[in-house]
């Protein structure tokens, strides 16, 4: 029996991560074709002739010539490019040992600096848009959040399950039970709403309120930066009430007769007040856990047979109740404006994430590679898709338009191969008053992919490491 559920574990695991990698791959796809448009428009808005734009890369499926441009759908739909006329003169320039490259008409190194600057900008730019834009929209269509409530658990409490007992909550003088309503200047009305601002805020010091016995107390907490995620920590958990929201068929509680609804009492002697109680009884890792439960206003018990991953995962089938929380109407002009300080505040804590690399954090786990990205964008929208199809869209697009916002702030970077670094090249001819040379473009190109290569090969590495241990 244990064995029949562990294969039928792990080939569903397999179907939901080459699932979510298609629509990584989507997902990813149209931040990049974003990306390429941007460079595309504005080449063409400076005369710079376009020679090809793609959408998608490898073997073209399709292509159609019009006005100069030849225009194709490629077979891998990851993103795009755009192909500008100069690439030929540049080389041809390397060979022949020219001083400059060959200004022919249309080319990108035929207009002004201006114009070149303009179009290396709008990639970036373009990408910064779209954040704009599709959190507007989200902003304007409103929204569900399936979250939890305010009142926390502290993980102090539970040194059986969190090695960690020295905590900032436990410095704030917060208790289990204590529902918290402000911290810093932000209301907290939910634990996603506390989640968001503790994440953004390691090492601050920040005002809290919270509720005890009906009583608002204020202190000070401090979060501290966990180092394998970046962000900020206190050391709590939401309290999440022991009612049953979901109970997948086939598994230990299906069979133990558990259903939705029913609210958990007693495991193994051990009361159940919420979630973190059950896994207190779970902790020895028991055979059985006897189960005491309330349906209907009368009480019952059951005896299922836990499941145990090699990974130290627990699996017994059954997922809790959320609380549903609903954005605010707002009006088109509220929601651009909303949308719009939401990409500026993510480029903030984008520039402010990279100073924090430098902090001791955990590179490797902090840090997210093509791959994990791609998988990351696939998981979070078929999670989304799992509650219906507006949710996953939702999911997928907010997800898309924090990537576009990181994706704008890497491309700025001043490393060569990167706008960033064309950028840079373009203020020096500014300031020289004349073209770099060719051999100075091309071993700025090299040093560039060079570097580009490696953080590849080491994010990928990273990567596939967590993949695997997934």
């Amino acid at each position: 029996m244990e064995q029949l559920a562990e294969t039928d574990g792990g080939t569903h695991g397999v179907a939901e991560m080459i699932f979510n990698i298609l629509l990584g791959i989507l997902g990813l796809g149209i931040v990049v074709f974003v990306h390429e448009l941007g460079h595309f428009l504005a080449a063409k808005a400076s005369g710079i002739t376009v020679e090809a734009f793609s959408l998608g890369w490898g073997r073209v499926l399709f292509a159609r010539t019009w006005k100069g441009t030849e225009y194709r759908i490629s077979m891998l739909p990851i993103g795009g490019y755009c192909k500008m006329k100069g690439e030929e003169l540049f080389k041809k320039a390397i060979d022949e040992n020219q001083s400059s490259i060959p200004d022919e008409e249309g080319s990108l190194f035929s207009v002004s600096v201006w114009k070149r600057m303009l179009t290396y900008a709008a990639g970036p730019l373009f990408n910064f848009i779209f954040a704009v834009l599709v959190l507007s929209i989200i902003w304007f269509s409103g929204f569900k959040i399936q979250t939890y409530d305010n009142r926390i658990i502290m993980l102090s409490d539970y040194p059986r399950l969190f090695s960690q007992i020295d905590n900032p909550a436990d410095a704030a003088g917060l208790r289990t039970g204590d529902r918290i309503v402000k911290v810093g200047s932000e209301r907290i009305e939910t634990y996603s709403d506390l989640q968001r601002v503790i994440a953004r805020s390691p090492q601050k010091t920040l005002p809290i309120s919270f509720i005890r016995n009906g009583t608002e107390i204020v202190s000070s907490i401090s979060p501290e930066l966990d180092l394998d995620t970046g962000a900020g920590r206190i050391g709590v958990a939401a309290w999440v009430d022991p009612v049953l929201d979901e109970v997948a068929e086939g598994r230990s509680a299906a069979a133990g007769g558990l259903r939705k609804g029913d609210k958990l009492v007693e495991a193994n002697g051990v009361p159940v007040q919420h979630s973190l109680d059950l896994y207190i009884a779970l902790a020895d890792r028991p055979s059985t856990l006897n189960l005491t439960y309330e349906r209907d206003g009368n009480r019952a018990e059951t005896v299922i047979v836990p499941f145990y991953g090699e990974d130290g995962s627990i699996e017994l089938g059954i997922s809790f109740q959320t609380l549903t929380h609903n954005s605010p109407d707002l009006n088109i002009f509220q929601s651009i404006a909303r949308g719009s300080s939401e990409s500026i505040q993510t480029f903030v804590l984008t520039i402010k994430g990279v100073a924090l690399l430098f902090s001791g954090v955990n590179v490797r786990k902090a840090v997210s590679g093509p791959v994990r990205i791609t998988y990351l964008v696939g998981e979070v929208a078929s999670q989304g898709f799992q509650r219906g199809i507006g949710s996953g869209l939702i999911n997928l697009f907010r997800f898309l338009s924090l990537l576009s916002v990181a994706l704008c702030f890497g491309n700025l970077l001043p490393i060569p191969a990167l706008d960033g670094g064309f950028l840079v090249l373009s203020v020096v001819e500014l300031i020289k008053g004349n073209s770099v040379s060719p051999k100075t473009f091309y071993r700025y190109q090299t040093i560039g992919f060079f570097i580009i290569l490696v953080i590849l090969f080491l994010t990928t590495f990273s990567d596939i490491s967590y993949l695997f241990s997934n």
